[in-house]
């Protein structure tokens, strides 16, 4: 049976999921405590002590819960959850005792897979500003996978102050949900999903908002990239949101963010995984921003983006271009004033 979603619902799917886990995150911290799932700091680290991480447990245990309750089984939430669990496995894994790039990186590709081939969640057809695209068979898997791994990075590599993923992820859904809202498609899987997370990140940052209580750690940040992917997916498959732009557009920053840090560390002849301490986070708070004024401060660029979203499918195009282009100029003004791209020679100061 088909949950009808009406205003009464989308309140009760987010309370119902933020009150879980909010309240499981207590319980999380002392597991993570207790099997030594703690951050230490180090040179990279913004954190000056040791910090218990996993809490992304809570959000998981929370988006189970909101499944259960409010979402239909079929062959692609089937898929969904398997793919999830996966990546969860691997993020309490690796939150107890690191587990390499490559086999956390094989194990995204994996999940991938899971949704893919038995969900069968794949982008065949894009339509960006009236321009069509078809992708053929073996492309399409192709590029899914590639997209779901990119997004899931993503979220994974803003993930370094107080609140800064778990709040650019509630920013996300919040978006996906108002737009399906706005576009009378609150049946969809994808809107589902958003207010389950909605809820569930924003319980958790409750916790994990500065000064922060405990981390959500790669058990967090990756599920929540995976997430984010399959919940655009399902957009682009059920034409939920016509345009590829809308959540390209919401995730602007950590995509932004990430295609810097590819090129800086191609620039220094260093691997793409290498872990810098150059980030757009990073660099406002070389600019004397505090911990907690940078990661309000990519909140408003972040919903600034998301309005650009917003406009775009109220039909208001020009105003959606004007916020875009003001943030751009924004964007390259940073880019020119730090060293997010090129490393300064310190030499020379």
């Amino acid at each position: 049976m088909e949950l009808m979603v009406n205003g009464h619902n989308i309140f009760l799917i987010i309370l119902i999921t933020f009150l879980v886990s909010a309240l499981l995150v207590p319980f999380v911290k002392k597991m993570a405590e207790h099997v030594g799932a703690m951050d230490i700091p180090n040179a990279r680290k913004v954190h000056t002590k040791p910090m218990p991480r996993m809490g992304g447990l809570a959000i998981f245990c929370s988006f189970l819960v909101g499944y259960m309750l409010f979402a239909r089984m079929s062959i692609q939430m089937l898929s969904i959850l398997i793919g999830g669990f996966i990546i969860i496995l691997v993020g309490i894994f690796d939150d107890i005792k690191p587990v390499s790039a490559k086999i956390k990186f094989l194990v995204q590709i994996v999940a991938s897979c899971v949704v893919v081939f038995y969900g069968n969640i794949v982008l065949d057809h894009i339509d960006v500003l009236g321009f069509n695209m078809d992708f053929p068979a073996p492309i399409n898997y192709i590029i899914t996978i590639f997209f779901m791994l990119s997004i899931t990075n993503a979220i994974n590599l803003i993930d370094g102050l107080d609140g800064l993923a778990a709040g650019v992820s509630t920013i996300y859904f919040a978006t996906i949900s108002i737009i399906a809202f706005i576009l009378n498609q609150m049946q969809g899987l994808d809107t589902i999903l958003s207010l389950i997370m909605l809820g569930a990140t924003l319980g958790f940052l409750l916790h994990n908002f500065y000064p922060a209580k405990i981390f959500m750690g790669d058990t967090g940040s990756l599920f929540l990239g995976f997430t984010i992917s399959v919940i655009a997916l399902l957009g682009f498959k059920a034409t939920t949101l016509t345009s590829l732009i809308i959540p390209i557009v919401i995730l602007a920053i950590p995509i932004f963010d990430t295609l810097l840090a590819i090129f800086r560390r191609l620039l220094k002849g260093e691997s793409i995984g290498t872990p810098d301490k150059d980030h757009f986070h990073h660099q406002l708070l070389k600019m004397k921003f505090s911990v907690k004024s940078t990661v309000l401060i990519i909140y408003a660029i972040n919903i600034l983006f998301a309005s650009v979203s917003i406009f775009f499918v109220l039909g208001d195009k020009k105003i959606a271009m004007a916020i875009y282009v003001a943030l751009m100029i924004l964007l390259l003004f940073l880019v020119m004033k730090t060293d997010i791209l090129f490393m300064h020679d310190k030499s020379k100061k």
